[in-house]
């Protein structure tokens, strides 16, 4: 009860948080986007509760941070049918517009964004719980790849500006939209996430619907206005609500060309069932991960423990790329836990906007629940709480547990997390491990820790096919944006880096011809006279 009363403490009483982070109410966000208007959304609205709890006596009662529309089929289905009608198979203005053209829409909409950082940080921190620091960085992020997005288009671009003659053929060859994109984000990067596929799927040229996570809603909402003034009409509409009620119709419309969701592999699975033209359907689709780490005996742990808790607890270990299971050898377990204990028991804990902390409240509804449910699991079936409080739980506030010895009885060897759960198992034989990974559903990365390079060369070329990206001495994660971040079996279908969703949300289009004198003289008459935006050797600097 002690690491409980402690933990409950920290929670603010009314009238305890600072001016400069506090909100001034509910915000009440009762308007929509579709076919370039905000309409009022009349019916019936759903409460946003923080994780962040304000303290009354022994209550903790999570704060009301406002309200968005649950709204229905119909409405769902106008925003679709306004995103088909800007589309308008490939003939609307967004998808015959040039390069050049698409880029200023996208660069305008990047200066009204910027406008609005202030307020979307501050909802991003009370809305899901990460820190002032890791908000502010998100927001930030996400401007850099939208430009950096810009920066790959215009390259992808250059490349596609010139003639290809091959065997009497002239032919140019560029990309293509694909036509109504579905974007869906997660909630542990409801912006930058839903941006890294809304804003490639954008610049191509498709028509949009973005539906934002349940967990995340209202940081969208300032840029509403944004996305109005800076498109075309239609080209980008929102859908807020249910997934049963406002997702699965669309899809079951058959109208959605490609689905770019990020979330769980069962939700993914369930909303491509709804496409009647399920080989017409590109899908983009971010999932779980369970990333191991491998420490072996010659690791240096000064480095390594470092790397682990960052890799394991970043946002709570609320993230894909999370190391969820750490695998040490025999030889040096006990040391390694004694150094991983005591480094994530000086992490500070605490509420988001406090400088330095480290672990904060978390969003989801019951989420507390049922990572101690993991944690009673293991405890029952042999492991041991290694850090002092660990499991705790205050409200909507779990403390960080190390688990030790975890094996395949307990399933927290086997779930994700996605929480602030470190497991830890130790073994003799390397097999062991990398057994582990090869059995795992999920296939996105893995962490080598170790001084040996004639060892870890070994392990790498198995280990590169069975993951998406083997990380030397360093934790998993998706950075630098330029880098693919994709994955194996359960974990991912396509790729997506800043080039690479340039690709995913577009298709090689090729206008071909005879070398014969007339349509030579065709070809250099479009030319020269700009008189199409595909058949064209504009270079853009």
């Amino acid at each position: 009860m002690e690491f409980e009363e402690k933990i409950r403490r920290m929670f603010p009483a009314a009238g305890e948080v600072p001016a400069e982070f506090s909100l001034d109410g509910p915000v009440v966000c009762d308007r929509y986007l579709v076919d370039g208007e905000l309409r009022r959304w009349e019916g019936p609205l759903r409460d946003v509760l923080s994780p962040v709890c304000i303290r009354d006596g022994e209550a903790l009662d999570q704060k009301l941070l406002g309200r968005y529309p649950l709204m229905d089929e119909a409405t769902s289905l106008e925003a679709l049918e306004a995103a088909v009608r800007a589309y308008d198979h490939g003939r609307g203005l967004w998808p015959t517009l040039s390069v050049r053209q698409r880029i200023k829409y996208v660069e305008d909409f990047t200066f009204r964004m910027r406008e609005k950082r202030d307020e979307v940080v501050k909802l991003l921190m009370w809305e899901i719980g990460k820190t002032h620091a890791d908000a502010a960085n998100e927001f930030d992020r996400t401007v850099e790849y939208i430009r950096d997005t810009v920066d790959a288009m215009k390259e992808l671009d250059r490349v596609s500006s010139r003639f290809v003659i091959q065997k009497g053929i002239i032919g140019q060859i560029r990309r293509g939209p694909l036509g109504v994109v579905l974007c869906m984000g997660p909630h542990n990067y409801p912006l930058n996430e839903t941006f890294t596929t809304l804003i490639p799927a954008l610049i191509m040229g498709n028509a949009v619907i973005f539906k934002p996570p349940r967990l995340g809603v209202l940081l969208h909402f300032p840029l509403l206005e944004a996305f109005r003034d800076s498109f075309p009409r239609g080209v980008v509409n929102t859908v807020f609500g249910r997934g049963q009620q406002v997702v699965h119709p669309l899809m079951g419309t058959g109208k959605v060309d490609v689905l770019a969701f990020i979330g769980s592999s069962r939700a993914a699975d369930l909303l491509k069932k709804q496409h009647p033209k399920p080989h017409r359907l590109r899908s983009v689709l971010g999932l779980e991960a369970k990333n191991a780490a491998i420490i072996l005996r010659d690791a240096d742990l000064d480095l390594t423990v470092p790397e682990c808790v960052l890799g394991a607890l970043s946002y709570n270990g609320q993230r894909c790329t999370a190391l969820k299971m750490l695998w040490v050898h025999s030889e040096i377990t006990g040391v390694f836990l004694d150094k991983l204990s005591r480094a994530v028991t000086d992490l500070r804990m605490g509420m988001p906007w406090e400088e330095g902390v480290r672990v904060t409240p978390m969003p989801e509804l019951d989420k507390t629940r049922y990572l101690t449910e993991l944690v009673e699991d293991a405890v029952a079936k042999g492991a041991k709480v290694m850090n002092p409080g660990g499991g705790a739980v205050a409200g909507t506030f779990f403390h960080p547990a190390v688990l030790y010895p975890v094996n395949e009885t307990m399933r927290v060897y086997h779930e994700e997390q996605f929480g602030p759960i470190i497991p830890v198992a130790s073994f003799d034989d390397i097999e062991r491990p990398i057994r582990y990974v090869i059995d795992s559903n999920y296939g996105q990365q893995v962490s080598l820790f170790g001084s040996d390079p004639e060892v870890i060369g070994r392990l790498v070329d198995p280990l590169v096919n069975q993951v998406c990206r083997v990380n030397i001495n360093s934790q998993c994660q998706r950075g630098p944006d330029t880098f693919p971040f994709c994955g194996r079996k359960d974990s991912a279908e396509g790729t997506l880096s800043v080039s690479d969703a340039l690709r995913v949300f577009s298709i090689r289009t090729i206008v071909a011809a005879k070398t014969t004198e007339p349509n030579k003289a065709i070809v250099e008459d479009i030319v020269r006279d700009h008189r199409s935006n595909f058949i064209s050797t504009d270079f853009i600097l």
